[in-house]
């Protein structure tokens, strides 16, 4: 499930925990790693499961609307095609999936606010009316269909919602910057369900998906990187402070500090990975995570890190 690119964001995190709080034991530290990797795919299976009480806010508002005193024509005689929508009735069938929310305690049902406002504005778009109002087809096209109108739910309705974002804020304190990429996966997991897949569990990292049997082990990738920039993080700063005569380790932010820092480990510790490669991505993420001015700090300083190591 979990790609290079955000395990390095994972071990960079946890590096910049550890440039922060100079106590943590390395042990400490690939337990806070261990934690973040697991939470991304937990905030996959949260948002996941919000396939089946969206689609029971619909069924309670359409009976809620027959039980009226007066019920108009449509009310009476509703549009039931979201209500009974395949892919909620095959997730919440399902009895591996079902265990595994409820062993980690996902849920929805403090959150009916969210639902409804989500439902109302679901239901005003145009993907969503056009779903409703297509012509009857066989089971295969319908699964099709249903598939599809959540995929565009996930696309169109999670990210910059602000609702959401506060409620993911309060349940942990890693999935915010992980949204992305987890709905990413829901879109891939419905996608598989549209065409007729079981539902089964993602595995933690890419490596160990099917299929990528001949890739080198995602896990040891992060955790090795992790433990040579833990093990060799004040070398290191002494290198950075070398290179840096007008900026002394306490003028460089502690962002940048572990970016460098991890960059460096990487070279280290995987001196197969070709060096543009391990600088491209630490200036990646230092436009997401640190200053305007440091992804050119760190593409320029990393370079001449790396190159002054390889050439001892």
């Amino acid at each position: 499930m979990l790609n290079r690119r955000i395990l390095r964001v994972k071990a960079f995190k946890t590096i910049y925990c550890y440039a922060e709080n100079r106590t943590m034991s390395l042990k400490d530290a690939e337990a806070l790693l261990e934690l973040s990797c697991e939470a991304t795919r937990d905030l996959y299976l949260f948002l996941l499961s919000i396939v089946g009480p969206l689609t029971r806010e619909a069924v309670e508002r359409i009976t809620a609307a027959k039980s009226k005193f007066n019920p108009s024509e449509e009310e009476r005689n509703p549009n039931m095609r979201f209500a009974t929508n395949r892919i909620a009735a095959i997730l919440e069938g399902d009895p591996d999936f079902r265990k595994i929310i409820s062993k980690k305690k996902l849920s929805w049902e403090n959150y009916d606010v969210l639902l409804r406002n989500l439902y109302e504005s679901v239901r005003e778009r145009d993907y969503f009316k056009k779903y409703m109002s297509a012509p009857e087809t066989g089971e295969a096209q319908a699964l099709k269909a249903d598939a599809q109108l959540w995929c565009r739910i996930f696309e169109n309705e999670f990210e910059d919602n602000s609702a959401l974002e506060d409620i993911l804020e309060e349940l942990s304190i890693y999935w915010n910057d992980d949204l992305g990429y987890a709905l990413s996966w829901c879109i891939r997991t419905l996608k598989d369900l549209g065409d007729g897949a079981n539902w089964s569990l993602p595995a933690l990292y890419q490596s160990d998906l099917a299929g990528n049997e001949s890739y080198t082990s995602d896990k040891a990738f992060v955790f090795g990187l992790l433990r040579g920039a833990y093990v060799n993080f004040d070398s290191f700063v002494d290198s950075i402070d070398s290179l840096t005569q007008k900026w002394t380790r306490d003028r460089i932010c502690a962002t940048d500090l572990a970016l460098l820092v991890c960059g460096m480990a990487e070279a280290k510790a995987f001196p197969s990975i070709p060096v543009k490669i391990i600088i491209n991505e630490y200036v990646e993420i230092a436009k997401y995570y640190s200053t305007r001015e440091s992804s050119a700090f760190v593409n320029g300083l990393l370079d001449r890190l790396i190159n002054k190591k390889n050439n001892q």
